[in-house]
């Protein structure tokens, strides 16, 4: 790390302090920095928000359209409009843009921001989608419904660590033999990875093997696919030819109708295998049978589901982007001197032995966060600060931050566009750590009743690591072209 990386890693521990051990610091403005008016503005009612729209899904990109107002705005911290927005659309997409580590550190301070309602932004899914209810994603911590639902989730998480590192390795032999069999036929395989996820998160959440139900065993992952993929498309950026998605896609939300009957089958399924689970939630936590079935629904399905969806394929990619500088002899030799060849004897402890492969996935996460926009609304009237500017925020103004370019932020990672495998190996690297965000929170963080970080903000990472140690167990190489496998070499 150079002198320069030093100074600025210095600069946030000592002048930034947590208000607890699961928010990122946050540093008191100085008294001497003027406070600056946000720049930037929303246009011309319609016409402004349109524009913006335009440039976001069509012109520029969504990476593009934030460095573009940054370069233009001269600050990390500037006002702007994000979809979706007119014609069909009551969301405001009025926002202040955070953009580098200091200021979007405030998205997790509880104290001065609320998360009511603000999981995707101003705009929210129908409640119909889940059962009628808020689930807890849409929940603000003020909330008592949260403090349950949070419990409730912790706890599943708690009960199924038991399940996961065998579950997970059962799913991937499985997974792999397949693969295994498919480049036995062929020059390439896909990696069958929605029946992977589904079938692994079930087990450990829900208690249950997909194969009780020929239907959701067979079928349970598209349904699932499908009913995420309908809340969020309004929100998506498409790589499809336009101007057809702006027309057909983001101009206004689907109706639940339309998953209707996949949503209801994966209802009813938690209701016949998820009998333990529900009871417990109504005699321990207080819940109805209806707000656990439809909480773990969205745990599952949204949450862990989605989330590995978007992640696993990074993994994959990084594995390929990295394979001619030799990170695959390096993560083997790693994993075998910590966890042998047998995956059967993997354990939670003896990944965490895994610097180099932590690192990595870290990396992978830093480089392609799962969840790339973050959202919070002003509690109260506070002073946001960057790093040489301090700029006031009214109770009720909507925060948004884009965690791909936030995580690229030169004054905290060096060489920040670049994929470094190794960024967050020894104490340095730790450090580097309470800067990491992808779940709602500093990887540092602890996840608590009353934050919103991610319930299973360790459970992400060491799964991923878990499947780079299982991978190097069983290969000594795996070739890899465009997320599909074209060649292994057993172990």
């Amino acid at each position: 790390m150079s002198c320069a990386m030093m100074a600025t890693t210095g600069f946030f521990m000592s002048s930034a302090t947590p208000r607890s051990s699961s928010q990122a610091p946050i540093t008191t403005p100085q008294t001497s920095v003027p406070v600056r008016t946000i720049p930037g503005s929303y246009g011309f009612p319609v016409l402004g928000p349109l524009s913006d729209r335009l440039d976001y899904y069509w012109f520029q990109g969504q990476e593009a359209f934030f460095k573009t107002r940054i370069e233009k705005n001269k600050s990390t911290v500037f006002r702007t409009n994000v979809p979706p927005s007119f014609p069909f659309f009551l969301a405001n997409p009025n926002v202040v843009a955070v953009l580098d580590v200091k200021s979007f550190s405030h998205m997790f301070d509880m104290e001065i921001v609320e998360k009511q309602d603000v999981l995707v932004g101003d705009f929210m899914p129908s409640v119909s989608y889940t059962g009628g209810l808020r689930v807890c994603a849409y929940l603000d911590t003020s909330e008592p419904s949260h403090t349950k639902v949070k419990n409730f989730a912790m706890d599943l998480l708690k009960r199924g660590s038991s399940l996961w590192i065998p579950t997970l390795v059962s799913r991937l032999n499985t997974m792999w033999d397949s693969i295994e069999d498919d480049l036995s036929k062929s020059t390439s395989a896909s990696l069958p990875l929605p029946q992977f996820l589904f079938s692994f998160l079930t087990r450990c959440f829900i208690g249950a093997e997909t194969s009780t139900s020929p239907e959701i065993d067979a079928n349970g992952a598209d349904m699932m696919q499908r009913w995420l993929f309908l809340q969020l498309l309004p929100t998506v950026p498409l790589n499809i030819l336009q101007p057809l998605p702006e027309i057909f896609i983001h101009s206004f939300a689907y109706p639940f109708f339309l998953v209707q009957g996949d949503y209801n089958k994966l209802v009813q399924f938690v209701e016949t295998q998820g009998q333990e689970l529900i009871q417990r939630a109504e005699t321990e936590f207080n819940l109805t049978p209806q707000e656990a079935i439809h909480n773990v629904l969205f745990i599952l399905g949204f949450n862990a589901f989605g989330g590995f969806s978007i992640f696993f394929p990074s993994l994959v990619s990084a594995l390929e982007s990295q394979t001619t500088k030799g990170l695959q002899e390096k993560l083997r030799e790693e994993v075998r001197q910590h966890c042998g060849t047998d995956p059967s004897k993997l354990t939670f402890e003896s990944v965490k032995k895994l610097e180099l492969v932590q690192s990595f996935v870290y990396e992978t996460l830093r480089m392609n966060p799962p969840v790339p926009m973050q959202y919070a609304r002003a509690r109260k009237d506070f002073e946001l600060s960057s790093y040489e500017q301090v700029f006031e925020i009214k109770k009720g103004e909507l925060l948004c931050g884009y965690q791909p370019l936030v995580m690229k932020d030169a004054r905290v990672y060096e060489n920040p566009e670049e994929f470094v495998p190794e960024r967050f190996v020894g104490e340095k690297g730790k450090e580097l750590l309470n800067y990491l965000f992808w779940s709602n929170g500093p990887q540092s963080g602890t996840s608590k009743v009353g934050n919103k970080q991610c319930a299973a903000k360790d459970f992400v990472p060491l799964t991923a690591t878990l499947f780079i140690a299982y991978l190097f167990q069983r290969y000594d190489s795996v070739s890899i072209s465009s997320g599909s496998i074209t060649g292994v070499v057993k172990a």
